[in-house]
């Protein structure tokens, strides 16, 4: 596999797709800390961690809108790839849907959203928007 994090991704949106409660996806370190990211911006319910095998799992429970059964996730884009990197610097981090959305960055204070880097005075590699 090329790219982990786009496959990361794509098992998100999928899973939001079919209305799942439930994804399981290959754990790796940058995975576990995306999936920490989500879980205190409220983007998905919970997740649990399986060191199952040799590479283990990360389960997560998918959040959605009581009433009209939307996911709280609308959008998920990966930005930065393994054939295009994309780095940005504080003064010109993404803002994403004006400040509603976040960016999940990798900097070498380790991966947050784009509020914490700037408040932090870093920058990084943009792995992608969440909205």
């Amino acid at each position: 596999m090329t790219d982990p994090i786009a496959d990361y991704l794509t098992r998100l949106r999928n899973a939001l797709k079919a209305r799942h409660r439930i994804v399981e996806i290959p754990a790796s370190n940058t995975k576990k800390a995306i999936t920490q990211v989500l879980f205190e911006k409220g983007y998905i319910a919970n997740y649990k961690f399986e060191d199952e095998g040799p590479q283990g799992h990360i389960k997560i429970a998918l959040k959605y809108i009581p009433g009209t059964g939307e996911p709280v996730i609308q959008k998920l884009t990966r930005v930065s790839r393994p054939g295009l990197r994309l780095y940005k610097g504080v003064e010109e981090m993404p803002r994403v849907i004006n400040g509603l959305g976040i960016a999940i960055l990798s900097t070498n204070k380790g991966i947050m959203t784009d509020k914490e880097a700037r408040r932090l005075n870093v920058g990084g590699e943009v792995l992608c928007y969440v909205s």
